[in-house]
Order: structure tokens, then sequence, then C-alpha cells
């Protein structure tokens, strides 16, 4: 794992691995929401994205998947596919050819179906879903883990658990990520203690906490 990396490359590896992972996460609950629309509540999508702090309008199922992966808010998928391509391409050095080939290719779609009258469906909701089940296995291939793989592990983790936490689902999965992130934290920084966390404290203490670990280890690298 011998490898050195300067704050600014260690903080953009881990938000690469932040973006990859929220946009995973958001189009597989677009997806599920979509099926609640049609078969439950015509309002789900909006309940979802009341949980992202984003109102979103829509008619019917079909224009909510539109509207929730290309509308204009912060969730916007192709947007939050620029900013992990800005990462990659920053990080460029430290990440597996193909990986990096795999991104672009997946900017390159998502930015191509958000500058046309493309209507999304679920085919190309599974298309952008492959292709990051791709860039995932790319980037975890090689048997040894070098400090860059780390630092985006631990953007996906983060980002899984925060994503988790958002949509105010079960905390106890959220500590068992948490027990993987310490795992990788004290690897990065052997020195490092930690708080243990119980589902009765709120979401905001277990992110504050998260987030705390992070800021100090990207300040020490």
């Amino acid at each position: 794992m011998e490898q050195l990396l300067t704050a600014t490359v260690a903080t953009n590896l881990y938000w690469l691995g932040r973006y990859l992972e929220r946009i995973e996460a958001t189009l597989i609950e677009v997806v599920s929401t979509f099926d609640k629309i049609i078969d439950i509540d015509p309002d789900a999508g909006k309940i979802l994205f009341q949980k992202f702090e984003i109102d979103i309008e829509y008619k019917d199922a079909k224009e909510f998947l539109d509207s929730a992966i290309f509308g204009v808010h912060d969730a916007n998928v192709n947007d939050l596919m620029g900013y992990a391509r800005e990462n990659a391409i920053i990080c460029r050095t430290y990440l597996d050819t193909e990986a990096f080939g795999s991104v672009i290719e997946l900017s390159d779609l998502l930015k191509q179906a958000h500058n046309s009258n493309f209507w999304v469906d679920c085919n190309f909701i599974d298309k952008a879903l492959s292709l990051i089940s791709e860039i995932w296995g790319e980037l975890t291939r090689t048997e040894e883990r070098n400090t860059s793989d780390y630092f985006i592990r631990l953007g996906k983790l983060v980002e899984k658990t925060d994503f988790h936490l958002r949509l105010e689902k079960d905390k106890g999965f959220s500590l068992v990520v948490m027990n993987e992130i310490d795992t990788i934290v004290s690897i990065l920084t052997p020195n490092a203690k930690f708080e243990t966390h119980t589902e009765k404290e709120t979401y905001e203490t277990i992110l504050n906490s998260i987030n705390g670990k992070i800021d100090k280890i990207i300040v020490e690298q």
C-alpha cells in the first residue's frame, strides 16, 4: 500500500467514490419508486425527493423518471456524473485504465441523453447501472490494495451511509457500514480511535462522526 497522495488527490478520489455511489443509489431508488407510482401511490416520487429536500413535479410515472434523473435540481444525475468525471480526470494517474474509460463512457451516455429529447426509461437506467457495476469491478479487481483504492472505497461507504440515513431507513445497516469505514480508517491512520455508536443516536450524530474521521484522514495525508 506504499503510495503517497496529496490531500487534493485524496479528496478527489474520495469524492469520485461518493458521486458514483450517489448516482447508483439514486438510480436504484428512482426505479423502485417508479414501480410504486404505477402500483401503489402516485405521489411516491414526491415523497422520495422530499427526503432530499427537493420539490419535484410530474404528471405520471414516465415523466417522473425524466424529472427525477434530468430535472433542474441538485439530484440531477448528469450533473453528479459531471462532478465524478472531473474528479476522475484529476486522479487519472491513480485509476485503472479500463475503470477510467468506463467513467468517461457513463458520463457521455448521461450527457447525450440529457442534451437530447430522449425520454428516460428503465432500459436506459439498467444500462447506466450496468456501467457503474463495471466501474466498481474494474476499480477493485486487483488483489493488492493501494492507498488510492481505500479513499475511493471510503467515499462509496460514506455515501452509502449518508444516503441510507437520508431515506430514514434502519440505522442498524448504517452502523454495520460504519464498522467497515472504521476498518479502513484504521489502515490509513493506525492510531485512530473511535466512538461506539448505537441506533439510539440521531442521524446527524452518526454522520458528523463519519465526516470528522474523513476530514482527519484527508488533512493528515
